[in-house]
């Protein structure tokens, strides 16, 4: 399963790249985020950035410990979690738009284990239909924030 949504920005793409690498603002950006926590002894943001996020998700609080496992300064990362019998990766690529920045977020999800695989294939549709909507959501907080600073 793999969702993918994109918005139009009128923001510079530093001004938006800043604010989807700033752990502790997420709470303060995203309506759906409700706290972070940083698991590791770093700081900024960047390949290795270990934390753990609770959000809003169908209703429910949820709780993950997220990873980042791919970067690239300035214009996407990628992030990986793992519960509840399955594989999670997003991520989040920020380019020079007409106007503005192009923010792309693509979630995908893989089922590992018994009880996801048959979750999967029973409210698999429900599931990304629900996704879509938190990553439309969590792009129209990005743009608001974005182009209040800009």
């Amino acid at each position: 399963m793999e969702v993918t949504c994109s918005r139009h920005i009128n923001a510079p793409t530093e001004t938006v790249w800043a604010l989807i690498t700033d752990l502790e603002a997420f709470p303060r950006t995203v309506s759906g985020i409700e706290s972070v926590e940083r698991l590791d002894d770093g700081s900024g943001f960047g390949p290795g950035t270990i934390w753990r996020e609770t959000r809003i998700m169908f209703g429910r609080t949820a709780t993950e410990d997220m990873r980042v496992t791919a970067f690239e300064p300035g214009h996407s990362y990628v992030v990986e979690a793992s519960s509840h019998g399955a594989e999670y990766r997003t991520s989040q690529r920020v380019e020079p738009d007409v106007d503005g920045s192009l923010l792309t977020m693509t979630f995908s999800g893989k089922a590992t284990g018994t009880m996801a695989k048959v979750m999967s294939a029973t409210i698999g549709r429900f599931f990304v239909k629900a996704t879509r909507k938190v990553f439309e959501q969590d792009l129209a907080d990005i743009e608001f924030a974005a182009e209040a600073q800009a």
